[in-house]
């Protein structure tokens, strides 16, 4: 079973075909994706997306680069619907995200980036949710804040970090997400961490439709349909049968994401 642990399928990008890459993937062997959050305005887009496929699951959260409009009252908001999520008949939020820090593009806002994050992180131990973190430029501060405020562990997403900061992340009970990025064959960085990393500390994701694999190239739409060979491609790199990675990364999914496993049956497909 194919897990893609990070697609924005609510994305505008999907308005035109948004059924039909659903079940495309759906079709091509991803039978789990995740959709998390960004903001305020598109929690309820994705909670009703969660709710309309069956293969979908959310994250709620408040992305670090949305932060600079985004309203302390969004943190009630978000807090409302975590437990109207997890109330429901039917839940499907395993998660919440996606939040974090984000220092590559400015630090100017760093003091509401590090409130938000902070605030959100509550909020997970609450709820005894894992999270799905946005990291760049920020690992340290981010694990300086784990460290402070611990969760249930989580996914660090589009991991690119040094392998001393992964090694404290795994420690803190985090995956690490790896997806089109690591196709490039001039991501060196990226491709050795996939090489060399502990297997049961990778999980696969699109971040569909932004980080597009090589062969769509830079500019063109990521879909979850890729994810099967983005998962080729991981094999390739470990020198292991793809079958191998579909396996042990799913059962990484799963064990990170327990409300996901809850929502399935997946120890009957995994070998």
């Amino acid at each position: 079973m194919l897990i893609d642990t990070h697609c924005h399928l609510d994305a505008a990008e999907f308005n035109s075909d948004r059924d039909i890459v659903a079940l495309e993937a759906k079709d091509a062997g991803v039978e789990k994706i995740v959709m998390p959050a960004v903001e305020r305005d598109n929690f309820q887009t994705v909670i009703d997306l969660a709710h309309q496929y069956s293969h979908c699951y959310m994250a709620l959260g408040i992305h670090p680069m949305y932060v600079d409009k985004a309203h302390p009252s969004d943190l009630t908001s978000l807090k409302q619907l975590v437990a109207e999520q997890l109330a429901h008949k039917d839940p499907k939020i395993v998660a919440i995200g996606e939040i974090g820090l984000d220092f590559f593009v400015t630090q100017q806002n760093r003091e509401i980036q590090e409130y938000f994050f902070i605030e959100q992180l509550k909020i997970a131990q609450t709820f005894e949710l894992p999270v799905v973190l946005h990291v760049r430029r920020a690992i340290d501060d981010v694990l300086k804040q784990l460290r402070r405020h611990p969760v249930l562990g989580g996914i660090a997403h589009a991991f690119n970090g040094s392998p001393q900061q992964a090694e404290k992340l795994i420690e803190l009970g985090f995956k690490l997400g790896f997806g089109g990025a690591m196709t490039y064959t001039r991501a060196l960085k990226i491709r050795e961490l996939a090489q060399n990393l502990p297997l049961e500390a990778i999980v696969l994701e699109t971040d569909a439709p932004d980080i597009a694999p090589e062969w769509v190239g830079s500019k063109g739409r990521n879909s979850p349909t890729e994810l099967i060979k983005i998962a080729q491609v991981f094999a390739d790199l470990r020198g292991i049968e793809v079958s191998q990675i579909i396996e042990i990364t799913s059962k990484n999914s799963l064990e990170i994401l327990p409300k996901l496993a809850s929502l399935c049956t997946p120890l009957k497909v995994l070998h």
